[in-house]
This record gives structure tokens, sequence and C-alpha cells, in this order.
């Protein structure tokens, strides 16, 4: 029977499959990591306490990019080019969603307004982030080899929720609710349109390394189109609304070291 669970766990027991998933994954994270290291350099001088939070997850970002490379150091592997169809992060930004690398290369000051659309481009894909690694966690969670890894990236990965939804509220209610809207409602529909194309690349490639037959393949190309469908008609309003969160400063403290995995 075909589950997530059955299909992850032949991607994880195959080396070469393994090693293009981690690789992905390590590289998505990484550039995260750098995004907001730059934006947290930029932000305006009376978000100072804001700049601290970005910070925080800027060395998530990093923390969670090691892990999947220390995974694959783990087994014997290094990391392999990641394929341009398939870097998530890259045509996010390529579509320009969130701001642009150049802006972040630039030295000067954010406004009000870039913050307000970094919050709503990272309050959109980690919602992607976050049910991603509950889905994992549901599964992996008690893993000998994935288990810890999987655990603390999903902590990471509410709290960053979290923090988006707390700090939109926030300039929310300093009068920039309609922009916020407004930009949300963008970042959603181009990151499911995305989400959709990474998601066909991955698996066609994963399709390629593991032998699967046609009509397998053609099983998980529909899936992922339904899903698309789904998120087009409705389900892409679960990444625009805003609540207060029950984890209030999420991330107001240290980020936490990586799990030893050897």
């Amino acid at each position: 029977m075909l589950s997530a669970k059955s299909l992850f766990l032949e991607i994880v027991d195959n080396d070469e499959s393994f090693r293009l998933f981690c690789s992905i994954a390590a590289s998505g994270e990484s550039q995260g990591g750098w995004e907001n290291a730059r934006i947290a350099a930029l932000v305006p001088r009376g978000e100072r306490d804001l700049a601290s939070k970005i910070t925080r997850h800027g060395a998530d970002e990093d923390k969670h990019g090691r892990i999947f490379n220390a995974l694959l150091k783990k087994r014997g592997l290094t990391p392999v080019p990641v394929p341009p169809d398939t870097d998530y992060t890259v045509l996010l930004e390529r579509h320009g969603i969130g701001l642009a690398h150049d802006r972040l290369r630039a030295d000067r000051p954010l406004t009000e307004q870039d913050i307000v659309t970094y919050l709503a481009h990272s309050r959109v894909t980690e919602q992607r982030a976050s049910e991603q690694m509950e889905l994992l966690r549901r599964h992996f969670a008690d893993h000998p080899d994935l288990g810890r890894a999987v655990r603390m990236i999903s902590e990471d990965e509410d709290n960053h929720l979290a923090y988006c939804h707390e700090e939109l509220l926030r300039f929310a209610a300093a009068g920039h609710g309609r922009a916020i809207q407004r930009t949300l409602r963008e970042c959603a529909l181009a990151e499911i349109r995305i989400h959709r194309d990474v998601s066909l690349a991955v698996m066609a490639r994963m399709g390629r390394i593991l032998g699967w037959p046609k009509g397998r393949s053609a099983l998980l190309a529909f899936g992922i189109h339904a899903v698309y469908a789904y998120e087009r008609a409705a389900g892409w309003r679960r990444m625009v609304s805003l609540r207060m969160p029950e984890r209030r400063n999420a991330l107001g403290g240290p980020a936490t070291p990586a799990p030893e995995l050897a």
C-alpha cells in the first residue's frame, strides 16, 4: 500500500535517494539561514528586538542545514548538487516571493514594508515547513537514525510559525493590516504553485533513482496535482489567517544546539 510513511522509508533506505533528499533539504535550510542573517543586519533601528528574533531564526535554519549534512556523513555520503527544478528557496526568490537577494546584499536599512514582506513570506513558508515536519514526526519520531533530528527540526519550525503570527499581528495593530493580507495572499498563491512544481520534480527524480514503474509515478503525480487543486481552491486560506499563538515570544531566547547524530 502506498502511504507517506512507506514512500519516505523507501527513500531513506536507498543511499542515492537519501543523498538527494538530504542535499535538497540542507541547501534550502542554509539558504534560509543566510537570508535571515542579512535581514537581521538590515532591520530598521527601531526594531532591534525583532532583529534578535530574526537572528535566532537564521541560526535555527543554519542548524537544520548542518543536521541534514550530519545525517549524510553518518551514512558515509556526501552532498550532491541540487537540481535547479527542485530548489524551492531559489524558485521562490526568482518568482518575487520575499525579499530579493539583490536587496539583501545592499547595505541600505530595510523599511517597515520590507519587514512586513519578509514576515508574510515566512508565515507562508513556515506553515508548509511545520506541516511537513509534523508529518515526519508522526511517522519517524522514534526512528533510530532520524528521530532526534526530526523532533528537533519540527519543534523549531513550530516556533518559527508562532513567531511569524505574533509579529505580523503586532504590525497589523500598527496599521499594516491591509498590506499584510495582500502580501500573504500573493505569497500563498505563488507558494502552492512552486511547491507543486518542486514536488513533481523531486518525485520524478526519486522515481528514476528507485526504479518506480510508470504507474506508480503517475499515481504520485496525480496526488500532487490533486493537492494543488485543493490548495488553489481553498487550502491556501490556512496560510493567510493570523491568530495569537499559544507559544508567545517563541524566538525570544538563544538557539538550541544541534543534536549529536554520530
